[in-house]
């Protein structure tokens, strides 16, 4: 005999956003099965940031320990001008994130946190029914003929139902598009290579050993494109995430590899310090167009839900794309473990009407962000180079307002504030 609170639901998508709704609901007891269309679960890409919007759904799931044998803290963020790398702005990131706003601002290496998220997953320690994971299964079909039962299908020929479905796959979201979803995909413009760089390269060279001189969060602020860099794995290696327009042949034929001597170039008469960085990658740095989605407070029909970039994909100029999926999972997490079958439905009303407009501002945030963060100099540069020096927000939200996150229900988060604010 199945218990009434333990309903089941199918998350559809197996990356950071699909395993912490898996976790968060398998916490509050319901039955999970996750459909990844990967052979092997994981995480490809390089480095990932969590401001404390984020760190406080990760801990609030038991997390702790874990996520400090894996995290990175930065010191400070510190914001430089492309031309000479003189300093606009620096705050002690660290200590103000956990003073502020009671949780942690860290970095990770994506494929560790995301082994963390799927290890507790299973953990028979961690509360609630261990979830089922199946790889190799690409979703292909989505039956809605019983409202209160959605079916879907997998390239495999499998058939899996659930009380409700969780679209957690992406930008591109195969449930979206097979739910009927409106077509909300923008172009940016811009193209993002992702690179990490080993560490040992970086320190041995004098011109570029000032990264270790202190663990910072850095952007670099140019005319039409930025970098951002930070160390991972206490100093193993450099994340680089580098923003530049975009061109036809990365749009047109989808991501692909590219040099350190092409990523290089994209800096060329940057402070020297830059490429002599790039320049130490090795020749398989990942390149593609960047796409994010229109605001739309339509994520639900009958009993199917989208979460994450499924529903709000957002441009990574707030570097809240991941935040913002774990936001989601545990506001939905609190709304369906509350109820039982019969409540289903307007708890997942619910679970947008808490998100959506809070996602969509993040989005519109994201996307001041492109053109103030690549400003020409003049003027308006330096206006926003004043701001900046504040480190009170960026464009049009405050830093108070997005790290503070979505008012959550569990008071007993203050468990782990506490110890952070002593």
């Amino acid at each position: 005999m199945v218990a009434t609170q333990s309903f089941e639901v199918i998350v559809v998508g197996g990356g950071l956003g699909g395993v912490t709704a898996a976790l968060a609901l398998r916490r509050r007891g319901l039955r999970v099965t996750v459909l990844e269309a990967a052979k092997e679960l994981g995480e490809v890409g390089a480095g990932i940031q969590t401001a404390p919007n984020a760190s406080r759904v990760l801990m609030g799931m038991g997390l702790r320990s874990k996520l400090e044998a894996i995290k990175t803290e930065p010191l400070d963020q510190i914001r430089r001008r492309w031309a000479d790398g003189s300093v606009i702005g620096q705050t002690s990131l660290g200590r103000f994130c956990k003073e502020n706003y009671l949780a942690p601002y860290w970095h990770y290496h994506r494929a560790d946190l995301h082994s963390v998220l799927v290890h507790a997953c299973s953990d028979p320690d961690q509360p609630g029914p261990a979830v089922d994971f199946r790889t190799d299964s690409r979703v292909v079909s989505l039956d809605q003929s019983d409202p209160t039962r959605p079916k879907v299908g997998t390239a495999d020929g499998e058939t899996y139902s659930a009380d409700v479905v969780i679209g957690a796959d992406g930008v591109r979201s195969s449930v979206r598009d097979l739910a009927g979803f409106d077509d909300t995909l923008v172009y940016s413009g811009e193209m993002a290579y992702r690179a990490l760089i080993p560490g040992e390269r970086i320190f041995k060279d004098p011109a570029t050993r000032f990264v270790f001189d202190r663990f910072q969060s850095a952007i670099w602020y140019g005319p039409d494109r930025h970098l951002v860099h930070y160390l991972l794995r206490g100093g193993e290696y450099l994340n680089v995430v580098a923003l530049v327009p975009c061109t036809d042949e990365v749009r047109g034929n989808g991501p692909r590899t590219a040099t350190a001597a092409e990523l290089a170039a994209q800096y060329a008469d940057w402070d020297e310090r830059v490429p002599a960085m790039l320049s130490k990658a090795d020749d398989d740095i990942l390149v593609q167009a960047l796409y994010y989605r229109r605001r739309d407070p339509v994520w639900v029909t009958d009993r199917v839900a989208l979460l994450g970039d499924a529903c709000h994909a957002m441009l990574p100029y707030q570097a809240q794309g991941a935040s913002q999926a774990m936001e989601d999972a545990a506001v939905l997490a609190e709304e369906l473990g509350q109820v039982t079958r019969d409540g289903i439905d307007s708890a997942l009303i619910r679970y947008v009407s808490r998100r959506a407009k809070h996602a969509g501002m993040v989005q519109d945030a994201s996307l001041a962000n492109m053109s103030l963060y690549h400003l020409h100099d003049g003027p308006e540069q330096q206006a926003r180079d004043r701001k900046l020096a504040e480190f009170d927000g960026e464009s049009v939200v405050s830093y108070r307002w997005l790290w503070s996150g979505t008012p959550l229900n569990d008071p007993d988060n203050e468990s782990f504030e506490y110890k952070f604010a002593k």
